[in-house]
């Protein structure tokens, strides 16, 4: 592709270069750039590409695009942001795929991975879609599994995927869209049919300072999609329905003035049910995961699949047989007479909605294991254990992902707001010797929740990830304890 075509609509300061010359490939990884490839120097959390630049050049690239100026003898543009130039060389390299499918975002605190998973389940049920899918736990094409490092990846990576998902013939894409990805214009210039939004509570302080400002992230989405699919229960769709310029459809478990509500909602142990009611229509749902979170997933799945024309009675029909996300209130199997779940609960809110979920069928004590993630909001971290305290009859404080933190440190702001309420608790940062005290301790009857991980298989610890599966931890503890 021409570089006078792969530039086209970016906003350019100056060039030092034949805009008739090819390029073969993109990168904004110097370590992946060779012959015939455009380097993009983004600033990054941790480091600056523009210090790589050189070595880019070293590897072939034949072309540099920066935000500052440089010496060496190549191809290159000046731009006036390169995470935006990035995102719009990406769409005009891979043909602006996204155009030719229906592509639904999903944001939100909590609830994108269930969500994103229940529509895709709803569109091939009901319309026999193929469906593509980007999230948290695994990008999928079709039944097709691919790994995923984050919620929603680079916009070069996101074009690809979007093209490969095109050239396997999926008809549909759906895909969780974190607040990062909105800030950092890794989904700039993505043709979103729609959109959902969840709810907001706090996270990600670290990065957007206030929730002021984490709102207004979460609030693009919804002026770059043509329909959005409103969770009205939360206060802060106030800002959404009033500050962007989509359509808006709205979903509702208590305001009868949104275009759908839950109505004569069931909550059991293993499932919920409830009504559906839109203007002259209403429908039985019965979905199979716990919890009244599950209720608000699954209207917002059911609105979105409305909004696309498909029929109440079809959704009802298809939701009947969506099923568990891994690590979201997974029960992992034990030899045992009492429950181990695993759930990705790690903020206030997440661990709020699991532990109420449990609260709502455990007959025994509910034991909540629990860390929080260093090197990110510290703010949350008594919040949290507040949260867990309120909610357990016992309390395991442990480790998360303490990065580069250390781990001892981290406990030590999550126990003030433990020691606010009157939960019996015991600190081990190991992560492995708190599941197996945990396991130990347990009686019949009681349930015990492993939050934080959910479907990671790793601990990140000095910068390094190594490999903890607490589906594994738990098998190897009963091998070790045979009868």
């Amino acid at each position: 592709m021409k570089i006078s075509e792969i530039m086209d609509g970016v906003s350019i300061i100056s060039a030092k270069c034949d805009m008739d010359a090819e390029i073969t490939d993109i990168c904004f990884d110097s370590r992946k750039a060779g012959k015939g490839c455009a380097f993009v120097a983004i600033k990054g959390f941790k480091t600056d590409g523009h210090d790589y630049i050189e070595k880019a050049i070293g590897s072939g690239a034949d072309l540099i695009v920066s935000e500052k100026p440089i010496k060496a003898d190549v191809h290159h543009i000046v731009v006036e942001d390169s995470r935006r130039a990035l995102a719009q060389m990406s769409g005009n390299f891979f043909g602006h795929p996204s155009k030719d499918f229906t592509l639904i975002g999903v944001t939100g605190t909590n609830g994108k991975t269930t969500t994103t998973y229940l529509i895709k389940t709803i569109l091939e049920q009901t319309v026999g879609a193929k469906v593509g899918l980007i999230g948290t736990n695994q990008n999928l094409i079709g039944d097709k599994v691919l790994e995923t490092s984050r919620t929603t990846p680079e916009s070069y990576e996101v074009q690809k995927l979007f093209y490969d998902m095109k050239q396997e013939g999926c008809t549909h894409v759906v895909m969780e869209v974190s607040s990062h990805a909105l800030c950092l214009d890794r989904v700039y210039g993505c043709d979103f049919d729609a959109g959902v939004f969840t709810n907001l509570t706090q996270d990600h302080l670290d990065f957007h300072n206030t929730m002021e400002e984490y709102l207004k992230a979460k609030a693009i989405l919804f002026d770059m999609c043509k329909v959005g699919i409103i969770n009205i229960d939360d206060p802060a769709s106030e800002y959404i329905l009033k500050n962007t310029s989509c359509e808006k459809r709205t979903y509702s478990a208590r305001n009868d003035d949104a275009d759908i509500v839950a109505k004569n909602i069931n909550l059991k142990a293993d499932k919920v049910e409830f009504e559906a009611v839109i203007y002259r229509d209403i429908a039985r749902m019965t979905l199979g995961i716990p919890g009244m979170f599950s209720v608000y997933n699954a209207l917002a799945a059911i609105s979105l699949s409305l909004s696309l024309g498909i029929s109440l009675s079809e959704i009802s029909e298809a939701i009947k047989k969506a099923h568990g996300v891994r690590g979201r209130i997974e029960v992992v199997p034990t030899p045992t007479d009492y429950t181990v779940l695993i759930d990705y609960a790690h903020s206030p809110d997440g661990i709020e909605n699991v532990l109420t979920a449990v609260r709502g069928f455990a007959k025994g004590r509910v034991i909540s294991l629990f860390g929080c993630g260093g090197d990110r909001d510290r703010t949350k971290r008594p919040k949290m254990g507040a949260m867990a305290a309120k909610h357990s009859d016992f309390c395991i404080v442990t480790s998360d992902n303490p990065r580069t933190e250390v781990p001892e440190k981290i406990i030590e702001d999550i126990l003030p707001g433990v020691k606010q309420e009157s939960c019996p608790y015991v600190v081990v940062a190991d992560r492995r010797e708190a599941i197996r005290y945990a396991l130990q301790n347990a009686k019949a009857d009681d349930v015990i929740v492993l939050m934080g991980k959910g479907h990671e298989d790793y601990q990140e610890i000095n910068g390094v990830k190594h490999h903890l599966d607490e589906r594994e931890e738990i098998a190897k503890f009963f091998a070790e304890n045979k009868g």
